[in-house]
């Protein structure tokens, strides 16, 4: 049994999250440790949510709540909802814990005892009238490039346009809206990546298996321009982690938290110290999953994310763990994804532009989205919702192909032999034939999930359902048993253990159907199908099921126009 580290990007605190950041990190990381765990292999799954920063500030105020307050509120939400869509981290963190205060400081410290910490002075837009330095974000004004009077001080979301806080033609404060601003010189911890490049850039060059968008992200912040720049780790805020040097105060950074791009990816360790703890568990069952002295040398580790976040954990966060001189584990494998693009444009939190967590979970159960968004996953490029594709991929993969199969055999069973597995029959070549292939398309299945080859795994998937329809209608149970019961018996006995298979092959992609299909053929037999001949004699003559509701309804054009015109792309 292998030991497999799994953690997906942080989704930011400020609002619920919509299907592209959903395909984007979490779902795959979920389907990859759900097949791990079917596997019987030992995984740890962490995610939590990034609390940190001017966009949580911000929210919080226009909330008119303290952002503690906001930030708590929403993580329960967000919780929810992560439930909601059946994904099963071993813990869902908060990286506002005192675990991940306590281990930033920490890392701060050891980069700073080992050389790796600049103090740089800088020129900043201070506010006279909120007597704060405002970070980028905290500054608006009109966009010289395209005119938009709601830009803010680091990008034009008009036009997207990098823009620097002095850019702006009539800049204010986002937090009062005061023109009182003045630039003023102040002090920032920067984090010296340029003095790590030799060995960031030697370990990417060690990851040869990785996706081709990963490093070529990852190659382009390294080699291009000026290279490997040193990066800011502060920021003068209220809500963050404290600036310390370890435990000790930093002399000149009172007042100051860290860069939340600091803090972040380190709260990937600090949710699994959150995990331990929660489960009264010593520090040593966390550390065995990060600390190569204590354990975690046999661990492989896989992060998911969107492409936006390669250059941050491609060069930064391993800036930090390198930097610190100490042997933690370090990612193994980075997979990272396109945009899922929605109506010919991008999801947009900010914009509310898309169809978000919550709304999706109203109008259809998880496994819907989770289908359609893994079997679409933006891997070799974008990849862009449509309510079209959405319908015909949900009617003809999920409704048709495995709903109706599921429907087919368990109907014609009672009406036939009862509500019990039917005895009687052996097999024949064309059982025989069906073995073989399912066998090639389960050890397919299974090396794609493996190489967590996402769009293709749900191909090899489909396959595996559609030769039980093609075995069911070319065997033809129904005539068969006009003439012979008993050959009719072991056909409909074969279809019965295939719902049973499916489920087990299918429990990664749509969990809750597949808990759905185990219940109705009264079993929790979850044993995965090394032995596909012996899997499908798993439900035995006379063991009982029951006819299952609707596996899958369909959706019908009246629902997909009413859906098209409810989701232009403003959430309401």
């Amino acid at each position: 049994m292998a030991r497999h580290l799994i953690t997906s990007a942080l989704p930011y605190i400020n609002g619920i999250k919509h299907l592209g950041n959903l395909v984007g990190s979490q779902l795959p990381a979920d389907l990859y440790a759900r097949y791990l765990r079917a596997r019987e292999h030992e995984v740890m799954f962490i995610c939590a949510t990034d609390e940190h920063g001017t966009p949580a500030e911000l929210a919080a105020a226009k909330t008119g709540e303290a952002v503690a307050d906001y930030c708590a509120r929403m993580h329960a939400e967000q919780s929810a909802l992560a439930a909601g869509f059946g994904l099963s981290f071993d813990h869902y963190g908060r990286s506002s814990s005192d675990r991940n205060r306590v281990l930033t400081q920490h890392f701060a410290g050891k980069l700073a005892d080992n050389g790796y910490i600049a103090e740089v002075s800088e020129k900043q837009v201070y506010s006279v009238d909120d007597g704060r330095f405002l970070p980028d974000r905290y500054i608006e004004g009109t966009c010289p490039n395209c005119g938009y009077d709601k830009a803010r001080g680091d990008q034009c979301e008009n036009c997207t346009k990098q823009l620097d806080p002095t850019d702006l033609i009539n800049p204010r404060s986002a937090i009062s809206g005061s023109t009182n601003l003045e630039v003023r010189e102040t002090k920032h911890l920067y984090l010296r990546q340029s003095a790590l490049k030799g060995q960031i850039s030697d370990w990417i060059d060690s990851k040869t298996d990785w996706p081709i968008l990963t490093t070529s992200i990852a190659r382009k912040w390294l080699d291009d321009g000026e290279g490997l720049q040193d990066r800011g780790i502060t920021r003068d805020l209220h809500w963050g982690v404290p600036v310390k040097r370890g435990d000790q105060p930093w002399p000149g950074m009172e007042g100051k938290v860290f860069y939340v791009w600091f803090d972040a990816p380190i709260e990937y360790i600090a949710a699994t110290a959150e995990w331990a703890d929660a489960h009264g568990q010593p520090d040593s069952a966390w550390r065995r999953w990060w600390r190569r002295d204590e354990g975690a040398e046999d661990v492989t580790y896989t992060q998911f994310m969107g492409k936006d976040n390669v250059p941050f954990h491609t060069l930064s966060f391993p800036a930090t763990l390198i930097g610190s001189g100490e042997p933690w584990r370090m990612v193994d494998y980075i997979k990272s994804f396109n945009y899922l693009t929605y109506d010919g444009g991008q999801f947009s939190t900010s914009q509310g532009r898309g169809v978000f967590m919550d709304h999706a979970l109203e109008i259809l159960p998880a496994d819907y989205w989770r289908w359609w968004l893994l079997s679409h996953a933006p891997e070799s490029g974008d990849s862009e919702f449509t309510w079209d594709n959405f319908q015909q991929s949900v009617n003809k993969d999920l409704a048709d192909v495995l709903g109706n199969f599921v429907s087919r055999i368990t109907k014609f069973c009672r009406s036939k032999f009862g509500e019990t597995v039917p005895q009687g029959g052996d097999y024949g070549p064309e059982e025989t034939a069906l073995i073989e292939a399912l066998t090639a398309r389960i050890r397919a299945y299974e090396a794609l999930m493996a190489a967590t080859e996402i769009r293709k795994s749900a191909a090899e998937l489909r396959a595996i359902w559609v030769l039980g329809n093609e075995y069911l209608q070319s065997a033809a149970p129904w005539s068969t048993h006009k003439t012979d019961p008993e050959k009719a018996a072991m056909q409909v006995r074969l279809g019965l253990n295939l719902i049973r298979l499916y489920a087990v092959l299918s429990a990664p992609f749509i969990p809750f159907a597949a808990d759905a299909m185990l219940a109705a053929m009264q079993t929790d037999d979850r044993a995965w199908p090394d032995d596909v001949a012996a899997a499908l004699t798993a439900l035995p003559p006379g063991h009982a099921f029951a006819v299952p509701d609707v596996l899958f309804a369909k959706i019908s054009d009246d629902q997909r126009a009413e859906w098209e015109d409810r989701f232009k792309g403003v959430r309401t």
